[in-house]
């Protein structure tokens, strides 16, 4: 599976044109052989196969942690990070809740999540680490179908941070939460010595009720299904990125950080969503009903983190179609000049959606109804085949897999 690009990302045979064999005047070249050409294309397939068998095997053999101390990677949201994640934290949490791997834990009609928040710096064009606190707990809950409705918030504070600054977080926090229409009722403050902490860590948890009988999952995706994506994806880590001062490139970009509890609430109110058995919804997608299958903020690691992870979870395939999807030219160039692909990249007021072939229209004018999802887009669709991978068509015309982030290009941005 090619995109047709070389090593230096351009197209490979950079406008030059092959020639034909020189040949007697007066002879026609002989057309080619069926059998031949059949023949080329099983050894195609079979190769191909063989590529998939690999991966396949890979993933069967289970997570191990190979490095002996953690890395920035591990907090990626990649590949290292789901290896830590079910090498350790599953490993030894394991239970049928944890199993799941979803934004949060769904029980006895309450959704419920935690997160933590580094990122640095703390200040950035479009908000700062408080709204970014409570909007990314609030959207785990959103994600889960619930309402939220109350936060903790934690603080481990380094010795010699400045009081302003944290009146600014406090504020900005509780700006969010006003926006958001939850209460944060409970906390907790440390302090530490200085340079430990890097001025100031958050972490929050939150509660929601699930007010409709909705049950959404990273397992209920199904062939025929429409992957959508609520806006530009990119604009958080590529906005933090330079605002860390690091790099000598300049663009007019700002976090997307938002609560997307509304913009949820608008699309569950028109397709419904998956349901728990009572089968409420108005899609025919035939999950209970509803034709929201499922939801999930693209964070760390981006969108392509997401729709690996439903791959994954529903054994599906996931295309996409790499021209549909929404890029601002903005963060397009500064990440050809990071060497970064925009779908690796954190988004904080942005969410995937799958959701029933058959309803996809309605969705993408439920999601554009809201200011939150006016620059939503269908960006591909759910198969059978692969099973458990994601396929870009790439502008070039050629396939490629895209597969979980590798590595850490853009550290401490959440």
């Amino acid at each position: 599976m090619s995109d047709g690009r070389d090593g230096t990302g351009r197209g490979g045979d950079h406008g030059v044109r092959e020639m034909d064999p020189p040949r007697s005047p007066g002879v026609e070249p002989q057309a080619a052989d069926p059998k031949d050409l059949r023949n080329m294309r099983e050894r195609e397939r079979d190769r191909e196969r063989q590529v998939l068998d690999r991966i396949e095997r890979v993933r069967r053999r289970g997570a191990r942690v190979r490095e002996d101390r953690v890395t920035l990677a591990h907090g990626a949201g990649g590949k290292a990070t789901h290896t830590l994640i079910e090498a350790v934290f599953l490993e030894s949490f394991r239970n049928p809740m944890l199993e799941l791997l979803e934004d949060g834990a769904v029980a006895d009609g309450l959704a419920f999540t935690t997160d933590a928040f580094v990122v640095t710096p703390l200040f950035f064009p479009g908000g700062d680490i408080g709204d970014l606190a409570v909007n990314g707990t609030v959207n785990d809950l959103a994600m889960c179908g619930a309402r939220p409705r109350y936060l903790s918030a934690g603080f481990i504070l380094e010795e010699g941070f400045p009081v302003a600054d944290l009146r600014r977080v406090a504020a900005s926090m509780a700006e969010a939460a006003r926006a958001a229409g939850v209460w944060i009722v409970t906390g907790d403050t440390k302090v530490v010595e200085r340079g430990k902490a890097d001025g100031c860590y958050v972490t929050t948890s939150g509660i929601g009720t699930l007010d409709r009988p909705v049950r959404l999952s990273a397992a209920s995706a199904r062939p025929g299904d429409a992957v959508i994506v609520s806006g530009p994806i990119g604009e958080h880590g590529i906005t933090v990125m330079l605002a860390r001062g690091e790099l000598d490139i300049e663009a007019d970009l700002r976090s997307d950080t938002a609560p997307l509890n509304t913009l949820v609430d608008a699309l569950l109110d028109a397709c419904g969503g998956g349901t728990d058995g009572t089968g409420t919804g108005t899609g025919s997608g035939g999950n209970g009903g509803g034709a929201v299958r499922c939801l999930r903020d693209a964070t760390r690691g981006g969108v392509a983190t997401v729709v690996n992870e439903i791959a994954e979870a529903s054994r599906v395939a996931v295309i996409l179609d790499e021209d549909a999807v929404p890029v601002r030219p903005a963060v397009r160039g500064a990440c050809e000049l990071l060497g970064i692909d925009p779908l690796y990249v954190a988004c904080e007021g942005r969410m995937v959606a799958v959701v029933a072939g058959d309803s996809a229209d309605a969705a993408l004018a439920a999601l554009r109804s809201h200011p939150l999802g006016s620059e939503a887009a269908i960006i591909g669709r759910i198969n059978d085949d692969p099973p458990g991978l994601v396929l870009l068509r790439t502008s070039f015309g050629g396939t490629r897999i895209v597969d979980l982030l590798v590595g850490d290009p853009l550290p401490r941005i959440c």
